[in-house]
């Protein structure tokens, strides 16, 4: 009984180290402020010493290995917590600034809106505005899914709507560095910084669309503008905390989905778990289950009508780009005022 015990106990643990062997290996090769000999001589021998320390589970050296293997383990993490995201670097020119706002009534400041000028993705026309907006105008939260790896995974964007045909996006990204990329498995460690970017549908959509070619599809949420006013200023409020303590972007808990969960759930809105929070691209359908979307039309009338591409590109980047990119979506009756 009790070798069986033990048996048992040692998968477990052998479980457990290798988790954290695969975490600390990773981390010190994308993190650690060395050469990429070095990272990969620190990140191989830890490897290694955690395959040993499991190899030793039932042998005579067992408990003085898994105290090695702790101290060790503890000096990772130790040093991992000491990692804080850059303030200032030679940023991408798209996410170089973040935005913040300020209220004053039913007033909205809103201080690094983006509104570039797209020519191609290296070919741009560069400019940073200060914009006011009249919260008491606001009318509409739309939800726009730009797919660029496959159906599977998007970049989620919000886009309130004000009286007159006004549109603000907000696009929740990764703050890289000229040169840099976005890679989903260097973002889990620490790589890059997380922004907050406010700006014209026909920059930070119209970009996707146009520029990029990726599946841009716009869903129009069923909101009362109370709701869309609430949600607006918990986007201010994120913005203006990041502005004063930089984060860094992560690709499970800190990113364009889970950041809008959260400020959903702040504002009053029930978000039950779903897998489809995690593989996004699937979040209209996870709306249209919740009721969020016209529950008049069916989902694949919804999904048809949704893609812009098109449309998009006929209008090559007008001033007219958000009423054009929504002739033709099915629009919810208003929800009810919370």
């Amino acid at each position: 009984m009790r070798r069986s015990g033990w048996a048992i106990l040692a998968v477990l643990l052998a479980i457990l180290i290798a988790i954290a062997v695969t975490w600390a290996s990773l981390a010190l090769w994308y993190r650690l402020p060395a050469s990429q000999f070095a990272r990969g001589f620190a990140a191989g021998l830890f490897a290694l010493f955690g395959v040993f320390t499991i190899t030793t589970l039932f042998g005579p050296w067992r408990f003085k290995a898994i105290l090695a293997f702790t101290a060790a383990f503890a000096l990772v993490l130790v040093w991992w917590h000491t990692i804080k995201p850059l303030e200032n670097a030679s940023w991408a020119p798209d996410v170089a600034r973040q935005v913040t706002g300020e209220f004053n009534g039913d007033l909205l400041t809103l201080t690094n809106v983006r509104d570039f000028e797209w020519h191609g993705s290296t070919d741009f026309i560069e400019r940073w505005t200060t914009r006011t907006y009249d919260m008491s105008k606001l009318r509409t939260i739309d939800l726009f899914m730009s797919y660029w790896a496959g159906p599977e995974i998007a970049h989620v964007i919000f886009s309130f709507g004000f009286e007159g045909g006004e549109q603000l996006a907000w696009s929740i990204e990764v703050r890289r560095r000229v040169g840099g990329a976005f890679s989903p498995v260097a973002d889990l460690f620490k790589s890059n910084p997380l922004v907050i970017i406010a700006a014209d549908e026909r920059d930070v959509v119209g970009v996707r669309s146009n520029v990029r070619r990726e599946d841009v599809q716009i869903y129009r949420l069923k909101a009362s503008p109370e709701q869309a006013r609430a949600l607006l200023r918990e986007y201010v409020a994120d913005a203006n905390a990041l502005a004063a303590t930089p984060a860094f972007y992560n690709s499970l808990t800190s990113n364009c989905t889970t950041t809008v969960v959260k400020m959903m759930r702040v504002v009053g809105g029930t978000v039950p778990f779903d897998w489809r929070l995690i593989v996004n691209g699937y979040l209209p359908d996870y709306a249209y289950d919740h009721g969020a979307l016209d529950m008049e039309a069916s989902l694949a009338e919804l999904r048809t009508a949704a893609h812009i591409d098109q449309r998009a590109r006929v209008d090559a980047l007008s001033p007219h780009f958000s009423k054009s990119i929504r002739v033709g979506v099915p629009s919810p009756p208003p929800a009810d005022p919370q």
